[in-house]
């Protein structure tokens, strides 16, 4: 889809066998920069304040501190680009959240 090489294929197997958070927590963390791990955190924060569809750019920024130009990629991804990787996980989830989530009815 994305990439098909070698290095990228195993990389995403390995994530694929992680077992729960604080795995792939501890992966990341060997993985990438402080920074990085952030920037994931932001834009994923970002994805389900725009999926609830109740806020607009301006209050995401001033919620998360995340700048209109990434929450503008971000939702271009969300909603545009054909990978559906936003959507794929927000629906799963949907599917493994416990009733009484606030998150879990926002779309609804």
């Amino acid at each position: 889809m994305i990439n098909h090489d070698k290095e990228g294929h195993s990389l995403f197997e390995v994530i694929a066998i992680l077992e729960n958070a604080d795995e792939v927590e501890r992966f990341l963390a060997d993985l990438c920069t402080p920074q990085e791990v952030k920037s994931f955190k932001e834009r994923f924060a970002v994805c389900k304040l725009l999926y609830s569809q109740r806020f607009s750019y301006r209050e995401i920024s001033e919620m998360t501190g995340v700048s209109t130009t990434t929450i503008s990629r971000v939702a271009r991804f969300l909603n545009n680009e054909p990978y559906q990787g936003y959507k794929n996980v927000l629906r799963k989830m949907k599917l493994t959240e416990g009733e009484g989530n606030d998150e879990k009815n926002t779309n609804s």
